[in-house]
């Protein structure tokens, strides 16, 4: 698990990086500080339901389907209640570009982590259906 959990957080900062590089060129020190907020936006809730979809891997079938469809509601309701809630409360933030970036890197981390889970679930399902050598021989 903690594997593809560090290949998430690399995969997210490489993101980071590829985005934060033409914001700052383009909008200065206040777009670097909108695109360094969203992805730290979205880290938490993507960490957190990494971890539960790891932990659904080894249980039943509707447990999978739980942690897939509820992770990504919990994530959409966080980042975006979160996003939305400082777009309001912080006078800096109120910009269109805050909330523009927000949406960005959440599907952007949705993404990544759906790639990391499914090789990952693809991996043990190949695994558990590999045909045993013949006995016998």
């Amino acid at each position: 698990m903690t594997t593809q959990l560090v290949r998430v957080l690399l995969g997210s900062l490489v993101l980071w990086l590829l985005a934060a590089v033409p914001a700052w060129l383009l909008g200065g020190t206040t777009a670097l500080a909108d695109t360094a907020l969203a992805c730290g936006l979205c880290l938490v809730p993507m960490v957190a339901t990494f971890i539960w979809a790891e932990w659904a891997c080894a249980q039943a079938a509707d447990q999978q389907l739980l942690a897939v469809l509820g992770g990504t509601g919990v994530r959409l309701f966080v980042v975006a209640g979160a996003g939305i809630g400082l777009y309001h409360a912080v006078a800096e933030l109120h910009r269109p570009a805050f909330l523009l970036w927000v949406i960005i890197f959440y599907l952007a981390t949705l993404t990544l982590e759906v790639v990391v889970v499914v090789r990952r679930q693809g991996a043990v399902t190949a695994t558990q259906h590999q045909p045993s050598p013949p006995s016998g021989l």
